[in-house]
């Protein structure tokens, strides 16, 4: 996750241009789904792709998620291990190794031994 550092300066950032008033969760959400697109247009006609502006559109889409986590009180460290565990569960390594299915359909195929998950 983010170093302290790094944190800081993002609240120095917002801080010192008073866009907090502005960092609603809904709005820092709208925020992170255009970011996402400008980085998905990086790599929209083919698979080359500029380093640089990938690495800026990038950043652009961590920074705002930092933002929303820090808006609703949660803990990026805890979230993100939260839903690994979950993933863990989803995608049993048995099954969903070197594949890429999504999780109900490892569900509907059953385990290994031929039982069904839940």
């Amino acid at each position: 996750m983010p170093s302290l550092t790094t944190l800081a300066a993002l609240r120095a950032f917002v801080e010192e241009r008073d866009w907090d008033q502005f960092h609603t969760p809904e709005n820092l959400a709208k925020s992170i789904a255009i970011e996402s697109g400008e980085l998905l247009e990086c790599f929209q006609w083919n698979g080359q792709f500029d380093q640089t502006r990938v690495e800026e559109e990038l950043a652009d889409v961590v920074t705002y998620c930092i933002h929303l986590a820090n808006r609703i009180g949660a803990d990026l460290d805890d979230i993100v291990l939260r839903k690994l565990e979950s993933s863990r569960t989803k995608y049993p390594v048995e099954q969903a190794r070197g594949r890429m299915v999504k999780y109900t359909q490892l569900a509907a195929e059953g385990t290994p031994d031929g039982r069904r998950q839940n």
